[in-house]
């Protein structure tokens, strides 16, 4: 009564908030009531398969769900292109009840839409489209389901476009902002609900730079608070929350199934349960004419528990903007699943990736690429492919935090690359460094080798019993070992296509290993009771061998950290280049030591061969130690003058 004789007054204006109200109302029900036509006419189609009952969807919106679902439920044809549900013509009449209701709020707003829009109405009930009866064409639901072509019309398109219309009037009636929000008609209970919401939309609003999005509403109808966040751009990408004391329930939707797992795995720190992932179509929506919709439940224990799931919520919400257009960048560069988990990370890490596509994203990497890397790293190459994939993953997240930082600083662009490019070249070190400790654990292996020489060359020098096939059989175990390193390394030298330096380095490594073992061989055919003499030339080679095998480890250790900048490890690095040589020429004068002895002894042909051939692969192992310093050297030059 009260409506009626304010209109009558022509004042009806002061009822718009709740106008509104009842129009975005109007318009969940009407988005069930047209999904359960979908569903029915689906399950009447195929009525083996499993049928949503849209029983969450209905609760959210405050229809009975057992209606809707027993209407699905019992949907069956009834000749060539027809269907009969129990109660259609009560949900016909309903459609377009929830119709009218949208056509009256934006009248009662905006004359001339409201005018056009009950044209438009009127069009299609008089072409039929709304009759109520028991029975209903196919054609006709995808006529009111669908999205018309240009040129068109459909119910489905004249709800979307009174749902927008109401959303505009919405924000232009509010009564006031709260935080930001557009809010009418409120009761005091759903002010600290809305205030939470926001207060987590506006932590991270700033992340969505130049991008529109993100406009909240808030208004109470049906005997609960709704919360509707407009996200991005696109028509299917919205999200509406339902606040009924502590629970709370999300209706999200979204033409990207793998945005919409992402969206809910945003928020495995709360117990809430959701539901869906259902593929809905109407064309005209995604590549494919199909959108996805999700919906959530949370049950807080006390009102703080609420606020805190609503926080999470309105700080989620920027990282859906210009998700799969990132994700897409990134797929270039590294594989699909990780290109997700970077995005996720980005989020849970309050930086995001719309900064990184703000300032170019992939021109980013591009000109890093191009001006730190251009013989490393090919045209079209993945960068996981160049660097390794933890290292890629760590350098695109880097990448999303400088960007993001820059922006919010105001740093320029330039500032930026340059960061970016450093970065690039350090992670190119580390490819380095990692083939280096490679290198590493090869000159470890020739350690050992030389070890085990001097052990056996102890136990003839004690006179205790010493097992040359032992010998033998542990030292070709060793060299096998490094003989696999040797192999992968130079694999991943072609196929991070690293300095042609460290594949010299893995070369001379393993030419002093198989100098080694065949020093090891040797060592197990000699006589038992070799002149100590002969003997103790022998272990004083070994030792300088030994030696040579720890120096180079130390200076390659060194080598490893020069690119961080550090002057002491390329003073030691250096240092060891020179100790190298130094220990080959030792290794020289020792062998020439060792073969005079033999040749002034009058020693059996056994000893004297086993002693010189001995001495000399020894003394060959340490000359290949001197050429390794030498190429070592080259390298730490270049780092140097980087």
């Amino acid at each position: 009564m009260k409506t009626q004789i304010i209109e009558e007054l022509g004042q009806g204006s002061i009822l718009l908030p709740a106008l509104v109200a009842e129009g975005l109302a109007a318009n969940d029900r009407i988005k069930v009531r047209m999904s359960a036509l979908q569903a029915a006419a689906q399950h009447a189609q195929e009525p083996s398969r499993p049928a949503n009952d849209l029983g969450v969807e209905s609760q959210t919106a405050g229809i009975a769900p057992a209606g809707i679902a027993a209407l699905i439920g019992g949907a069956h044809p009834i000749g060539q292109g027809r269907l009969a549900a129990p109660d259609l013509a009560k949900l016909m009449q309903e459609i377009a009840d929830d119709a009218a209701t949208m056509v009256r709020a934006v009248g009662a707003g905006a004359g001339n839409e409201g005018e056009r829009a009950q044209a438009r109405l009127d069009a299609i009930r008089a072409a039929g489209l709304l009759d109520a009866a028991g029975e209903i064409e196919l054609s006709r639901i995808a006529r009111l389901t669908g999205v018309a072509d240009a040129g068109g019309d459909s119910l489905h398109r004249l709800v979307m476009d009174l749902h927008k219309q109401l959303n505009r009037l919405a924000a232009s009636c509010s009564e006031e902002a709260l935080d930001g929000a557009h809010v009418f008609g409120l009761h005091s209970e759903d002010r600290p609900a809305v205030a939470a919401f926001m207060k987590g939309l506006n932590a991270t609003r700033g992340l969505k730079f130049n991008h529109p999005g993100l406009d909240t509403m808030a208004t109470r109808a049906g005997g609960r608070l709704l919360i509707q966040n407009d996200i991005g751009t696109t028509d299917a990408h919205v999200v509406v929350i339902a606040v009924k004391k502590n629970a709370v329930t999300v209706t999200y939707t979204d033409v990207h199934l793998a945005r919409a797992k992402f969206f809910i795995s945003l928020f495995d720190a709360f117990e809430a349960t959701w539901s869906g992932l259902d593929r809905h179509t109407a064309a005209g929506l995604g590549e494919d004419n199909s959108f996805y919709l999700v919906t959530g439940q949370y049950q807080g224990d006390h009102a703080a528990d609420r606020n805190e799931f609503l926080a999470a919520l309105g700080a989620a919400l920027v990282f859906l903007i210009d998700w799969n257009k990132a994700r897409k960048l990134l797929r270039t560069w590294v594989a699909k699943d990780d290109a997700a988990h970077i995005l996720e990370w980005a989020a849970r890490q309050r930086i995001g990736h719309r900064g990184f596509l703000e300032l170019g994203g992939n021109d980013l990497l591009g000109s890093a690429v191009r001006n730190a890397a251009p013989t490393r790293i090919g045209f079209g190459e993945r960068l996981d492919q160049a660097l390794g994939r933890n290292a890629a993953i760590d350098f695109l997240k880097a990448s999303l935090r400088a960007s993001t930082e820059a922006l919010l600083a105001g740093r320029s662009v330039r500032t930026v690359r340059d960061q970016i490019e450093a970065d690039l070249m350090r992670h190119l070190d580390r490819v380095d460094g990692a083939l280096l400790a490679a290198v590493l654990r090869q000159i470890g292996l020739a350690h050992d080798l030389v070890a085990s020489i001097s052990r056996h060359i102890a136990a003839l020098r004690a006179g205790q019993p010493a097992d040359g096939k032992l010998l033998t059989q542990r030292c070709g175990v060793i060299e096998q070992k490094a003989d696999k390193i040797a192999i992968e390394s130079r694999n991943e030298v072609d196929r991070l296509n690293a300095r042609p330096l460290i594949g010299q380095l893995i070369d001379r490594a393993e030419e002093a290993i198989d100098e080694l073992e065949q020093a090891a061989f040797i060592a197990s055919l000699m006589p038992d009771m070799t002149d100590p003499s002969l003997l103790a030339a022998l272990a004083e080679l070994c030792a300088v061998a030994e030696t040579a095998t720890e120096v180079a480890a130390s200076g390659v250790a060194a080598a490893i950290d020069v690119p961080e900048g550090r002057r002491a490890d390329s003073e030691d690095a250096l240092s060891a280049v020179t100790r190298l040589i130094d220990a080959e020429h030792a290794a020289d004068s020792r062998e020439r030591a060792t073969t005079a002895l033999v040749f002034c002894g009058g020693f059996d042909v056994a000893t004297s061969l086993s002693v010189i051939e001995l001495a000399r692969a020894v003394e060959r192992a340490t000359d290949r130690f001197a050429a390794f310093g030498h190429l070592l050297r080259r390298h730490i030059m270049i780092d140097l003058a980087a």
